[in-house]
């Protein structure tokens, strides 16, 4: 178009098609631009929800390291390390996030996010890094090699180590003109805002998805040790819990995996000392049935060895067992299956029974109470005046004999519900762009029942502006355009949350405010 004489008016044109293209190239690159806003906005839902099952995978694995520390403590142990390692470099990057964004006036307008400045001046100086862009990387080989080193003794995870090393590996890069760069200088150098944001946001999903894996093959490998025969123990199965004077005791003596490979050649076993005659028991597949009496009220101890056959030796197996005989029952075992109280408006769980009694001989009755199975019954205290219910329960002897037994059950209303934003209650401080994208909910505090709330609207209040009534649970567009006038320091207000509960049928207290203090 440049080349040769050209008339005015054909310069004209050509410039005016220059400037068509131009004006094409920018609208698509605002496109593109909106396009990695958006993703950076999934990818960071997404992070939240594996953040709450890896902290949910933690907090079971320490209460199973309570209950259980010889098995799961070495467990623990690591996973620690490998959540506190995870931990670390995920603030690196969470803070290293807020910064790029902390001059814009609103993070989610990702149109203007077109220039690379903050990650070029600070993480690069010619082609030297500075002490930031040092920093990063060191951040991503403290994750990478720290994980490594976890687990090259583990078994079964080298698959896992590969990964680790393909995912957070910043070895250099050859770019599209066969040239070898820097890894940081390939993936940031001249990127827009965005785009680096987006990465940032995708290595915390590539951090919070290695824990996630990390953690269930460590817990699938701890699961098939428990297989093996070197881990095999004897279980007593029993067809009741307690036995009356003179019955016959029907129990086995099993193992945990019932074939014919776990089948004993013989066995030795004495029943409170005494050795026990063949016609006592009979061998079957992976158990010895016990034919023997049930003896007098109290304790009655089973012990000796099971013998099996394996490559031409005798394998024993310690037996430990013990069962109780007790006195016909005259009393019931009435117990609300969340705590000594009953509340209104939903369904209590509560297990009746009589000890020695099957489920189909005991009935109980009371206003609100219903049958669901078995010994396991319902009781709806909405209906009922008064602060207590009464429960009566009745049980039919093997002979006939009827006994009887009743007991009193207080009546509590459901506790006020809390406010929260992003699962915290009470006084918070946030950033804008933190409570921007935030969820409004509400929970019950110190509540035994899995009673879940979903907050359908809220009032918003922000100094010097009128509140703002918000549907759904997140800050609607003019509660954020409120937020974008509140200053450093000042106090926003959450309150006359709106919240209901699935299958509770009163009408629930009101929920409590929220207060957050801005910190930008």
């Amino acid at each position: 178009m440049a080349a040769g004489n050209l008339s005015p008016r054909q310069k004209m044109i050509n410039l005016m098609y220059l400037i068509f293209i131009a004006m094409l190239a920018l609208n698509m690159s605002k496109e593109v631009l909106s396009a990695f806003g958006l993703m950076n906005e999934k990818l960071t839902e997404s992070n939240e929800a594996t953040t709450l099952r890896n902290e949910s995978f933690m907090a079971n694995l320490e209460q199973k390291a309570t209950d259980q520390a010889e098995k799961y403590e070495p467990l623990k142990s690591k996973a620690d390390k490998i959540d506190a390692l995870a931990k670390t470099f995920n603030s690196h990057l969470e803070d290293l996030k807020s910064k790029m964004i902390a001059k814009l006036d609103d993070p989610t307008d990702y149109e203007i996010m077109d220039k690379g400045d903050y990650l070029d001046e600070n993480f690069f100086k010619g082609d030297k890094l500075k002490e930031d862009g040092q920093a990063f990387l060191d951040q991503i080989a403290a994750f990478r090699d720290g994980v490594t080193n976890l687990l090259k003794d583990e078994k079964g995870m080298e698959d896992v180590i590969k990964e680790v090393q393909d995912k957070f590996s910043t070895e250099e890069v050859t770019n599209r003109d066969g040239l070898k760069v820097s890894w940081l200088d390939y993936h940031y150098k001249g990127f827009p805002l965005v785009a680096s944001l987006t990465k940032m946001t995708q290595l915390q999903a590539d951090i919070k998805t290695t824990e996630s894996e990390v953690l269930s093959n460590m817990l699938q490998g701890t699961l098939s040790s428990e297989v093996s025969m070197t881990n095999y123990t004897t279980l007593m199965e029993t067809s009741k819990s307690a036995y009356f004077n003179g019955e016959k005791f029907d129990g086995q003596i099993v193992l945990g995996r019932k074939d014919a490979s776990t089948k004993p050649t013989r066995v030795e076993l004495t029943l409170d000392g005494r050795p026990l005659k063949e016609d006592q028991y009979i061998i079957e597949e992976g158990k010895v049935k016990l034919k023997i009496g049930t003896g007098g009220v109290g304790e009655h101890k089973i012990e000796g060895k099971l013998i099996f056959a394996q490559d031409g030796e005798e394998i024993e197996v310690p037996v430990k067992s013990s069962f109780a005989t007790v006195s016909k029952p005259n009393a019931a075992t009435i117990s609300a299956d969340k705590m000594n109280v009953v509340y209104r408006g939903v369904k209590n769980p509560m297990t009746i029974s009589f000890a020695g009694i099957p489920d189909n001989k005991v009935s109980a009755s009371a206003q609100g109470l219903s049958r669901a199975g078995g010994s396991r019954y319902i009781m709806d205290a909405t209906r009922v005046k008064g602060r207590e219910v009464t429960i009566n329960v009745t049980g039919t002897l093997p002979g006939g004999q009827k006994v009887s037994d009743n007991a009193k059950f207080r009546i509590k209303d459901l506790p006020k519900p809390t406010g929260t934003v992003r699962g915290e209650d009470g006084a918070i401080k946030m950033q804008k762009n933190a409570l921007d994208i935030s969820t409004i909910g509400a929970k019950f505090d110190d509540f035994d029942f899995e009673l879940p709330l979903r907050v359908t609207g809220f009032k918003f209040k922000v100094p010097g502006q009128p509140t703002i009534t918000v549907r759904g649970n997140k800050l609607d567009t003019r509660a954020k355009a409120a937020l974008r006038k509140a200053k450093r320091g000042s106090g926003v207000q959450i309150f006359d949350i709106e919240a209901k509960a699935k299958g509770v049928s009163v009408i629930l207290k009101k929920v409590s405010p929220v207060f957050v203090e801005v910190t930008n």
